[in-house]
Parts: structure tokens; C-alpha cells; sequence
């Protein structure tokens, strides 16, 4: 049973209130719930009760699931490079200090420059890329549990600064240093244990 033009206008309306703005997924959806539909109506169901079981039966979550889904998937090449990137930069960055450590301790040369450059990828790439990662996973969180992203990523930068300023002799590595702990104490840990509370009483 073939829809009408009216009919294939109704359930266009209902797609375009819908979270949906890709056009070429707009008509891709349209398609198929119209092809669903005269299906159904041709086993006997009306327009009005063929429609709202075609739609749960291409989306039970809401159309937006299907935008979302679709975001992810055309991203999905990227993001999966993105992490490859941030976790080989971890990798080779704390690889990097380990060794560095290492050496210092069998007085082999090439120690600091290794600990110079470990402590750099990891404080200045690695955990703010890491950071990043995080938030977009949790952009739709309580704000509680944005702000205890960021005073974490804040005072972990600030630490790792002040400690490659002391290892390098630098001016205010104890004023780095003493920011760190002060905004991990009391910006960081506050909204964590405020984090591990409410989870708790879940």
C-alpha cells in the first residue's frame, strides 16, 4: 500500500521536530519509516497506529539517537586516531621519565634530558589531551563533575611545572609548586569526595 502525499508529509513533520539536521539522513530516515509503514498498513494497521510502531521500531530511544549515532560513526575515524595519539604520547612520555629516573639513579648520562622530556609530554600534552577526552564525555554532566575535571587537569599541569622548574633550577618552582597543591587540596578534592558522595547515595 502506497502512502499519500499527505501522509508522507506527516511523517516528514515528525523528523523535522525531530533532533535530526543532516538533510541526506533526514531523507535516509524518511525512506525508510515510509517503506516500515506501508508495510504495516498493508498487514491490516492504519496510518495512525503503523506510524508511532515504525518509529520505535527504527529508534526506541528517539530519533536524536540516530543524529548521535550518526556523529559518532562519521567521527569515529578521528576520534580513534585522537586516542591512539594521546596514549602513545603517555606512553613514551612516562617511558621517557621512567628511564629517565633510571639513569639518574645508575649516574649514566642523558638522565635529565630524559626527565625533561618526559616530564613535558605528560604535563603539557598527555593530561590536558587526556582532559579534553574526558569532558567531551561528560559535557552533559553536573557542573560539580566538569569543575573536578578541569582543578585536576589545573593542578596536575601546575604540579608537573613546578617540579621540571625545580629539576631545572628555575625561578618559582616553589610558588608553582605550593599553587598545585593548593588547588588540589582545595578545589580538586572537595568535588571529588562531593562526586564519591552523591554516587555512594545513588
Amino acid at each position: 500500500m502506497k502512502l499519500s502525499t499527505e501522509q508522507i508529509n506527516s511523517v516528514r513533520h515528525i523528523i523535522d521536530q525531530s533532533e535530526i539536521h543532516n538533510i541526506l539522513l533526514k531523507d535516509d530516515v524518511l525512506d525508510h519509516l515510509c517503506c516500515v509503514v506501508e508495510h504495516k498498513m498493508g498487514h491490516g494497521k492504519s496510518f495512525e497506529e503503523a506510524v508511532p510502531e515504525a518509529l520505535k521500531e527504527l529508534a526506541p530511544d528517539g530519533l536524536h539517537e540516530i543524529q548521535r549515532e550518526t556523529v559518532f560513526l562519521l567521527n569515529s575515524a578521528k576520534i580513534i586516531l585522537m586516542k591512539k595519539v594521546m596514549y602513545s604520547i603517555g606512553l613514551m612520555s612516562t617511558m621517557a621519565l621512567s628511564l629517565g629516573w633510571l639513569f639518574k639513579f645508575l649516574h649514566m648520562p642523558g638522565a635529565d634530558q630524559l626527565i625533561d622530556y618526559g616530564f613535558f609530554g605528560f604535563a603539557l600534552v598527555f593530561v590536558p589531551m587526556l582532559a579534553i577526552d574526558q569532558l567531551k564525555v561528560r559535557i552533559k554532566k553536573a557542573l560539580s563533575e566538569r569543575l573536578r575535571i578541569v582543578l585536576g587537569l589545573v593542578s596536575a599541569i601546575t604540579t608537573c611545572v613546578a617540579v621540571l622548574f625545580k629539576i631545572l633550577h628555575l625561578q618559582f618552582g616553589d610558588l608553582l609548586l605550593f599553587a598545585g597543591a593548593l588547588i588540589f587540596i582545595f578545589g580538586f578534592l572537595p568535588f571529588q569526595f562531593f562526586t564519591m558522595y552523591k554516587k555512594s547515595n545513588a
